[in-house]
């Protein structure tokens, strides 16, 4: 069985939710995890549909891009996930760094890698 785990992402990186989630149905894969990020938008009530999926979850992995900035669902995701004490794990999803939000700038922010996301979901 294996880990649930929360993707926290901006909109305008689905794309690379996918390719994660994808990784890990791969037979190859050294990591195995059910995506638990929300699949639609939230209606009224997302930040408590939202709290509820990640208290139920092992752990979060959080894909940092130049979107996340301006990203306020995902930064609110992240948030909720500290203010749970989940175990997040911050992922670059490409070679551009932006400028952080407070929330973010000083924490380790992880290389997208099998070994790096195998190491993480392990640990959880």
């Amino acid at each position: 069985m294996g880990k649930r785990v929360f993707v926290a992402f901006a909109i305008e990186d689905k794309t690379y939710r996918d390719l994660l989630s994808g990784q890990a149905k791969l037979d190859k894969s050294p990591f195995e995890f059910i995506d638990m990020s929300a699949k639609q938008p939230w209606d009224e009530k997302w930040k408590t549909n939202c709290r509820a999926r990640i208290k139920g979850c092992d752990g979060v992995v959080a894909l940092i891009s130049k979107n996340t900035p301006k990203a306020t669902g995902q930064l609110w995701e992240i948030e909720c996930a500290y203010g749970e004490s989940k175990p997040t794990m911050l992922m670059w999803v490409n070679d551009q760094r932006p400028g952080l939000p407070a929330l973010i700038k000083d924490k380790r922010i992880n290389v997208w890698s099998w070994a790096n996301l195998k190491s993480f979901i392990e640990k959880l």
